[in-house]
């Protein structure tokens, strides 16, 4: 472990935790206006580079038409507004999601809304797409300009859009961010925006991919440029039975990939002494959710034959926790709750243990 490592771990990470003791979010938010700090000076990203942004050659790989020079990305949610794109970049992450954004702003639910179970390295969250707005996005990343690594965009559906207009608001949110976009993720599978997971159900997937593939065609011929890769982020509680509808109906319209998974709604795994969160509504994440995500993972590449490339997120805390799932089948891990409890070197630490195995 570096010294940066044992810095986070051992000063910086327990002296956020008790100045924003019960406030999660407060914690989120001071670290992310930090990153975003950061991001403005280019003495401090060279920095960064410097300390954490190794990319090893041999990491590198292609997936639907999009070059990743590292396997190790930043899952949605974590910096929802892509207020500090240049900082992760700066830590050596291969790609980045931003979002889930959605096309009207919209505050979210109300506050506490996100809880540390620190003993378990886990977060409790029910957000509810707390964001900016589409339009605010995308003037944004007209400024930031060309990252050096993919860009993936999480869109979902405004809390204020009935269901029966939700394909029309993902429209609205694909059409705006289009150009800014390396792929898309369609977010049908949080459990904090009410009836959300219901457009996983077979009928209501099939009409959204199939407007959104016909839309992406659209967009490409008109702007005479690529279609993007359109991903399908799922949740880890589908029964395998309509998992394996997810995966056909992905597999009609051509989708480019899967996510898997997003947060879990069970309580299974938590330790006794984070045991008075177990009340809190919302979608669990860290290392209780895990075995989960694997085996939504395996799952996928066994009855795609490994045909649809996986984004693999759930529990990655460790190399060892990355180099599982893209055992599992996953071509590509994320992280999120990881990077809280261990820190800003975690991409390095997952680097160096997929390098060495390669």
């Amino acid at each position: 472990m570096s010294l940066s490592d044992l810095m986070y771990q051992y000063v910086l990470r327990p002296a956020l935790f008790r100045l924003y003791r019960g406030d999660a979010e407060g914690a989120h938010e001071r670290t992310l206006a930090l990153l975003a700090m950061v991001a403005r000076r280019r003495m401090l990203l060279h920095l960064m580079r410097r300390l954490y942004a190794d990319q090893p050659p041999s990491l590198a790989r292609t997936l639907f038409g999009v070059r990743f020079p590292n396997p190790v990305g930043l899952a949605a949610g974590m910096d929802k507004d892509g207020v500090a794109l240049p900082a992760w970049d700066a830590l050596g992450f291969g790609f980045v999601e931003i979002g889930t954004v959605t096309h009207q702003a919209q505050p979210g639910n109300p506050r506490p809304r996100l809880f540390r179970l620190i003993k378990d390295e886990a977060i409790i969250n029910r957000m509810g797409f707390n964001n900016h707005g589409a339009d605010a996005l995308a003037l944004r990343l007209k400024q930031v300009g060309t990252l050096s690594i993919p860009l993936g965009i999480s869109i979902g559906k405004s809390k204020q859009t009935p269901l029966e207009h939700a394909i029309e608001d993902y429209v609205a949110s694909f059409t705006t961010l289009f150009p800014y976009a390396s792929y898309v993720a369609v977010n049908v599978s949080s459990p904090n925006t009410p009836g959300l997971r219901s457009l996983q159900d077979r009928a209501q997937l099939d009409a959204l991919l199939a407007t959104l593939t016909d839309e992406n065609r659209q967009l490409a011929a008109r702007e005479a440029s690529q279609p993007r890769p359109i991903l399908v982020k799922i949740a880890p509680d589908l029964s395998e039975s309509a998992l394996g509808e997810v995966l056909d109906v992905c597999t009609t319209h051509a989708i480019s990939g899967v996510i898997a998974t997003n947060t879990t709604l069970s309580r299974e795994g938590l330790s006794e002494q984070d045991a008075s969160l177990r009340g809190e509504t919302g979608g669990l994440s860290g290392r209780p959710l895990a075995a989960k995500a694997l085996a939504v993972v395996r799952f996928i590449a066994r009855e795609t034959g490994g045909a649809l490339p996986i984004i693999g997120v759930g529990g990655i805390a460790c190399g060892e926790d990355a180099l599982r799932m893209l055992e599992a089948g996953a071509s590509l891990v994320q992280v999120y709750t990881g990077l809280v409890y261990q820190g800003p070197g975690l991409p390095r630490q997952i680097k160096q243990t997929l390098a060495r195995r390669v």
